[in-house]
C-alpha cells in the first residue's frame, strides 16, 4: 500500500460510554415527548367517552364513539412506531379494517377489540407519561445541578441556609458540597439505567394494550395461509383434472386411432395391398404428429424443462414463440438469471394461461407480456392484449385459478379487462 492509499472499511466503533450516552439521549427525549401524546391521548378519551355517551340515545354518540377509537387507534400506531424505533417493537395486532359504509361500518369500529385497547392505552398512559417525565427531568436537572453544585452554591444567599450535609449532621460548606456533588454524580451515573427502566415499563404498557390482539392476528394469519395453501391444493387438483381430460379427449383418442390404423395397414400388408397399407400409415403419423401438438401444447400448463434448465426467462420466450397471437416481450431478467422455483412456476403460469385465454377470448391481434424485478424485489408480470375486454375471474376463463395459484406464494392477481378496451393481466409475486 502506497502513502496516498487508505483502507476502506467500516469506521471505528463508538467507544461504549459514547454508545451508551447516544442511547440515553434518544430513550429521554422518548420519555419527554410521551407527556404531550399522554395529554392528546386523554383528552381524547374523556371527551369521546364523556360526550359520545351522553349521546348515544340519539344515535349521533356512534360516530363520536367511533370517531374516538380511530383517533386512539392513531396515537397508538404513533406510539407502535416510536417504540419500534427505540428498539422495542409491539407485536402485530389486527387493525381495523372494513368495507362497510353508513352505520354499519361505525357498528364493525365499535365491535373492533383492539380500537378498545388502543383507547385504554390512551387512558393509561397518561399518569404513566407523567410519572416518567417528572422522573426523567428530575433525574437529569438534580444530577447535572449535584454536579455542578460548586459553581453556583456561592451565589446562594446565606441567611439561614441549611444544606443537605447539615441535615445529615454534618455542618459547613466543604460537607455540603462534597455530599450535593457525590450525590449530582450518582444520579448521572445512574440515569441511563433509570431511563432504560422507565422506558421498559412504556414498552410493558404497549404489549399489553396496543399488542393486545397479537394472538389474533397471528391466528388470522394462520387460517389465511391455511386458505391460500388450500386455494393452491384446489388449483393443482382443478389443473391435472383438466389435463386428464384434455389428454383423454385428444392424445388418447389420436393414439388409439393411430394403434387402429397401424393394426388395419399391418392386415392390407399380409393382403398384399400396399397402396391402401401406405395410406393408413399416412393417417397414422399424421394422428402422431397431432398428438405430439397437443402433448406440446398441454405440457405449458405444467413446468416444461425449459423452465428447470434455463429459468423463467427463456421459458417465457418458448412460451411466446408457440402462442397463435403475435407476442412482444419485455422481461428485465437477465439470461440465465434464476428466482426461487415456486415463484418461477407461479410467473410461467400466469403467462402461459393468459397467452391461451388471449387466444380464446379476445380475439387480439398482439399480446405484450412484461416482466420485471422490482427494487424491493417483488416480481411484477404484466401481460396486455387489445382484444375485446370483459374479462373477469367470477366469468372462469382460467383467472381464478391463477389467483389461486398466485395464493400459493402470497402473491396478487389484478385484471383490468373493460369492455372494448383489452385486457391487463398483472401478477404480483414478493
Amino acid at each position: 500500500m502506497t502513502a496516498l492509499e487508505t483502507p476502506v472499511g467500516p469506521g471505528p466503533e463508538a467507544p461504549e460510554h459514547v454508545s451508551l450516552l447516544r442511547r440515553a439521549a434518544r430513550e429521554s427525549g422518548y420519555l419527554l415527548l410521551c407527556l404531550p401524546f399522554g395529554i392528546a391521548g386523554f383528552v381524547v378519551f374523556v371527551v369521546g367517552i364523556a360526550l359520545g355517551s351522553a349521546l348515544l340515545v340519539t344515535l349521533l354518540g356512534l360516530p363520536i364513539l367511533a370517531g374516538t377509537l380511530a383517533a386512539a387507534q392513531g396515537l397508538g400506531n404513533v406510539e407502535r412506531a416510536r417504540l419500534a424505533a427505540l428498539g422495542y417493537p409491539v407485536p402485530a395486532t389486527l387493525l381495523f379494517h372494513t368495507e362497510k359504509k353508513g352505520l354499519r361500518r361505525f357498528l364493525a369500529r365499535l365491535g373492533h377489540g383492539q380500537s378498545w385497547l388502543d383507547l385504554l392505552h390512551a387512558l393509561l398512559f397518561f399518569p404513566v407519561s407523567l410519572a416518567t417525565f417528572v422522573v426523567t427531568v428530575v433525574w437529569w436537572v438534580v444530577g447535572a445541578g449535584g454536579v455542578l453544585y460548586v459553581v453556583w452554591e456561592r451565589y446562594l444567599p446565606d441567611d439561614g441556609r441549611t444544606g443537605l450535609a447539615d441535615l445529615l449532621g454534618y455542618p459547613g460548606r466543604l460537607p455540603d458540597i462534597l455530599l450535593t456533588t457525590v450525590l449530582g454524580g450518582v444520579l448521572l451515573v445512574t440515569a441511563p439505567w433509570v431511563v432504560r427502566g422507565m422506558v421498559a415499563l412504556h414498552s410493558g404498557l404497549a404489549r399489553i394494550t396496543l399488542g393486545g390482539t397479537s394472538s389474533s392476528a397471528l391466528r388470522a394469519q394462520v387460517a389465511e395461509l391455511t386458505r391460500s395453501r388450500a386455494a393452491v391444493v384446489g388449483a393443482e387438483a382443478d389443473t391435472l383434472r383438466r389435463i386428464e381430460r384434455d389428454i383423454h379427449d385428444g392424445p388418447q383418442q389420436r393414439l388409439v386411432r393411430m394403434s387402429m390404423d397401424l393394426q388395419s395397414a399391418q392386415r392390407r400388408l399380409a393382403a398384399d395391398d400396399p397402396d391402401a397399407a401406405e395410406r393408413l400409415i399416412a393417417e397414422a403419423i399424421g394422428h402422431a404428429q397431432a398428438s405430439l401438438e397437443e402433448l406440446r401444447t398441454l405440457s405449458r400448463g405444467i413446468a416444461p424443462p425449459v423452465l428447470s434448465d434455463r429459468g423463467l426467462r427463456a421459458a417465457i420466450g418458448s412460451a411466446a414463440g408457440q402462442s397463435l397471437i403475435p407476442v412482444e416481450l419485455n422481461i428485465g431478467l437477465e439470461p440465465g438469471q434464476r428466482l426461487a422455483a415456486a415463484r418461477e412456476s407461479a410467473a410461467y403460469f400466469v403467462v402461459t394461461e393468459s397467452l391461451v385465454n388471449a387466444a380464446k377470448h379476445s380475439d387480439a391481434t398482439t399480446v405484450r407480456v412484461t416482466v420485471e424485478q422490482l427494487d424491493d424485489g417483488v416480481l411484477r408480470v404484466e401481460i396486455t392484449d387489445d382484444g375485446v375486454g370483459g374479462a373477469h375471474p367470477g366469468k372462469g376463463h382460467g383467472l381464478t385459478g391463477l389467483a389461486d395459484r398466485l395464493a400459493g406464494v402470497d402473491g396478487v392477481l389484478e385484471v383490468h379487462s373493460p369492455d372494448g378496451g383489452g385486457t391487463r393481466v398483472v401478477a404480483t409475486i414478493p
